[in-house]
């Protein structure tokens, strides 16, 4: 499908019914734009929903250093995806009166910060994003479970792939350690992502 900003923002509207709670996954290779398309519904959708991202699950640099993956940031073994699962599964079942703390990912340290994000009991509807929803190996299998809907993000490779290393070069990347980093790491990590397209409840053409 190639549903418009508004279509997504209605379909979304739907889950944020207040009273419940409800938690809507997007996907999509690295690239794709799914920190955007999630930013914008929970924009238009006001304080009827919240933005959790996968990412404020990567592992702390230091520990990428220590565990000898730094240069697969970004890979599925790099996060810590029984804890995202764990917070996932809390947030479903939110208590009267306890707000929740999620973590972010700060592009420009390139680290995790944690208690970043505040869940209120009475927002109905939590919006997170990331590559690895769909993924089906190891602790990642049991995230779609944990998803009441799930969208799959695909925009062409000949624009997704340039988008991709300018926002490496943003965030300080020179560009040719920008073109090698999108070549062996994002890309590798988007042909696993693809693989979950099949488990998602919408497939969205990003134009």
């Amino acid at each position: 499908m190639n549903p418009s900003t508004e279509q997504l923002t209605a379909r979304a509207r739907q889950l944020a019914r207040p009273g419940q709670r409800r938690v809507l996954g997007i996907a999509g290779a690295p690239g794709a734009g799914k920190s955007t398309l999630a930013a914008e519904l929970v924009a238009r959708l006001g304080g009827l929903a919240v933005l959790v991202p996968m990412d404020g699950f990567h592992l702390a640099q230091a520990e990428l250093d220590r565990l000898g993956r730094a240069q697969r940031k970004g890979a599925p073994d790099t996060f810590d995806a029984k804890g995202y699962a764990a917070l996932l599964a809390r947030l479903r079942a939110p208590e009267p009166g306890v707000t929740v703390y999620a973590p972010t990912f700060d592009r420009d340290l390139e680290e995790p910060v944690a208690g970043s994000i505040p869940v209120a009991p009475d927002v109905p509807l939590v919006v997170t994003e990331g590559n690895y929803l769909l993924h089906d190996d190891g602790p990642w299998a049991g995230i779609a479970a944990l998803l009441d809907e799930a969208w799959f993000l695909w925009l062409d490779d000949r624009r997704r792939v340039p988008r991709l290393v300018d926002r490496h070069i943003r965030h300080g990347k020179e560009r040719a350690h920008a073109e090698r980093w999108v070549e062996h790491s994002d890309e590798a990590n988007a042909r696993l992502v693809a693989r979950g397209r099949d488990r998602a409840h919408l497939l969205v053409t990003m134009s």
